[in-house]
């Protein structure tokens, strides 16, 4: 369980503890009524919003992962320096993260803020913690498919962060960081869109880090085999 000791534990357990604290705070309609009102959301449609960041953004994810498979097998760069069990456990991290948001947001009754009465929809305010309740609105909603376009690549970054080495340390902290601010640029995107709340980015990516860790740890392990 190598990868799983503190501070990653920690780190996790930290992450969750803010998630679960966002949501006992109900500053998630507060913060919803900032960009929408009865008459619904005036940037729902905003073409910066929808077509660059989210669209173009969704596209530009997409080529990502391709190019994160490709390393795999093609290392260029800083990815030379891992080994390809290391890139192979980095992909599948990616992918299942990815997945798994997918799965659950398939599975969710929890509409999106834009379809609430409270904004000129016909669904009811339901907590997504309320399983098994429909709201009468679309569901599929939470968590936030857009961020987990972004908070998906965390795992991306685990290969560099575990490797021992300072230099790829850097690389792998940078990574994060990027990630980490597209993510939040993605959710609050779709945030003042009105497609969801700040809870859904949360805890999208809190899904995204925890997958990605644990899958991670599962296919590195062993790690015997020389760099490429």
């Amino acid at each position: 369980m190598k990868h799983l000791r503190s501070p990653w534990l920690l780190t996790t357990l930290a992450l969750l503890a803010f998630v679960l604290l966002w949501d006992a705070s109900g500053l998630d309609l507060r913060i919803m009524q900032l960009w929408g009102t009865a008459q619904g959301f005036a940037l729902k449609s905003h073409p910066v919003l929808s077509h660059i960041l989210h669209t173009r953004g969704q596209q530009a994810s997409v080529l990502l992962f391709v190019l994160l498979w490709l390393l795999v097998w093609w290392p260029r760069g800083p990815w030379r320096a891992l080994t390809r069990r290391e890139r192979l456990a980095s992909a599948l991290a990616v992918t299942a993260s990815v997945l798994t948001v997918s799965v659950l947001k398939h599975f969710s009754l929890t509409s999106c803020p834009w379809e609430l009465q409270l904004f000129g929809g016909s669904a009811l305010h339901v907590s997504h913690w309320a399983w098994g309740v429909a709201d009468q609105g679309g569901g599929r909603c939470f968590p936030g498919g857009h961020a987990s376009s972004a908070f998906g690549f965390l795992a991306a970054s685990l290969p560099f962060l575990l490797s021992g080495q300072a230099g790829l340390q850097r690389h792998g902290r940078r990574l994060l960081a990027a990630t980490v601010l597209v993510g939040l640029v993605f959710g609050l995107t779709q945030t003042v869109r009105g497609a969801h709340f700040p809870s859904h980015t949360f805890w999208t990516a809190w899904i995204c880090w925890t997958v990605g860790l644990v899958v991670y740890h599962l296919a590195a392990a062993p790690r015997s085999v020389r760099p490429d």
